[in-house]
């Protein structure tokens, strides 16, 4: 079901990987991004589901329309082929698949692929121009390798909750699926740089990512950091260790971020809260000195700040070429006029949900986005339409799909 925004907005003709055809056996977040990700730049991607379908379909609540907004997110412009691949025709019609593929994504634990007979080694000996991606939660070696991975633990695991949260309260996950979010979109990058180095040398490639690789770059400064320092980096509620004031400070009505990344801002904003007396404070005279002191600017800012309301102060501050932002929840988000401006909620035709939005893909190609060309499957949705496409006849297919 296509869009049902016209075709020059929304840059229907915007499909650079047309004509490549990707199976995707991955669940969950990581997997599915980076697929949806290929996509929506116009890539063939066949989602192949086991009979009781990709967990995240029951993800809930909510439910929209009986169906999880979990997966609604990653699994847009796909088709939907279930097998059973512990079946020896499920493994049948996914090799065919494979004969006709340019990329192979899987996400499963270390072990589990070669068991079903499909690892990297078997794949590439009967598609050697394949690339193959696997997704994994600790990387392909090492203790852990063998161990599931989920978002919140790799965040435990790496660091990122210890510095989540306020200093005085226990660590906090990240509000989104940052780790899994992020793997999928260094899965697609190096599923391009493949078909790229294939399109020069003609060979695939096995690329591999992993959620612990992930969200060690998210954490790279604070590591760095620690190495540097000797120190070990803590929770910091809405501030950052390195930059001072950068932080949330009370309004009459709530709290607002303020980010005086230099001298030259943090000069505008004493100006415009008309504290021009903290400029000739030796203790504030450079980044690292307010740093140092960061609690003790902090408490002679906010008094001012709370004097105003939210409106009010970031008026204010605009004027004076302060940057800051309000705090707000995703109900403000969705119909925020900055966001609608940017048309980054693609309106959609839906058969089974009357007035589906969804996030629109990011990036824009002189001035226009990759559209919704299709909306996210029901589970097996497509498996006989895929497997006439192999080449299957209609009593071969009723045997493969019990006849539906």
């Amino acid at each position: 079901m296509r869009s049902s925004v016209s075709a020059k907005r929304w840059g229907a003709d915007l499909n650079v990987l047309e004509g490549i055809r990707v199976v995707d056996l991955s669940q969950n977040i990581a997997g599915p991004h980076s697929t949806q990700t290929l996509g929506d730049l116009g890539a063939d991607v066949i989602k192949i589901e086991p009979p009781r379908g990709d967990p995240t379909r029951s993800w809930g609540p909510p439910f929209w329309e009986g169906e999880a907004p979990l997966f609604l997110s990653y699994n847009r412009n796909k088709r939907s082929v279930v097998l059973d691949l512990k079946s020896e025709a499920g493994k049948d019609v996914l090799w065919r698949l494979v004969d006709s593929a340019d990329v192979f994504v899987q996400a499963y634990r270390a072990g589990v692929i070669e068991k079903l007979g499909f690892a990297y080694d078997q794949v590439r000996q009967r598609r050697p121009r394949i690339i193959y991606a696997s997704v994994t939660g600790y990387g392909s070696r090492g203790p852990l390798a063998e161990r599931p991975g989920y978002d919140p633990l790799i965040q435990a695991y790496t660091g990122v909750m210890s510095l989540t949260g306020y200093p005085e309260g226990p660590p906090a996950r990240v509000g989104g699926s940052v780790v899994d979010v992020g793997t999928g979109i260094l899965t697609a990058l190096g599923i391009l740089a493949a078909l790229r180095e294939r399109d020069q040398s003609g060979k695939g490639t096995h690329v591999e990512t992993s959620l612990l690789a992930t969200s060690l770059g998210w954490v790279s400064y604070h590591v760095q950091g620690y190495l540097a320092s000797g120190v070990v980096p803590g929770r910091m509620g809405t501030g950052l260790a390195s930059i001072a004031p950068y932080e949330a400070f009370r309004t009459q009505d709530g709290e607002l971020m303020i980010s005086a990344g230099n001298d030259g801002i943090f000069e505008r904003l004493c100006k415009a809260l008309e504290l021009d007396a903290l400029l000739d404070d030796q203790r504030f005279q450079g980044n690292p000195s307010r740093v140092a002191h960061r609690d003790v600017l902090h408490e002679l800012i906010e008094p001012t700040t709370e004097r105003l309301t939210t409106a009010e102060l970031r008026s204010l501050l605009d004027d004076h070429r302060v940057p800051s932002a309000p705090i707000r929840d995703i109900s403000q988000v969705v119909d925020d006029e900055q966001v609608r401006a940017n048309e980054l909620l693609e309106p959609v035709d839906h058969p089974r949900i009357p007035g589906y939005r969804d996030v629109a893909f990011p990036v824009q190609f002189d001035g226009a986005r990759p559209p919704t060309r299709t909306v996210p499957p029901a589970a097996g949705e497509h498996t006989a339409e895929v497997l006439a496409e192999l080449g299957y006849s209609e009593r071969e297919i009723a045997g493969l799909t019990g006849g539906d």
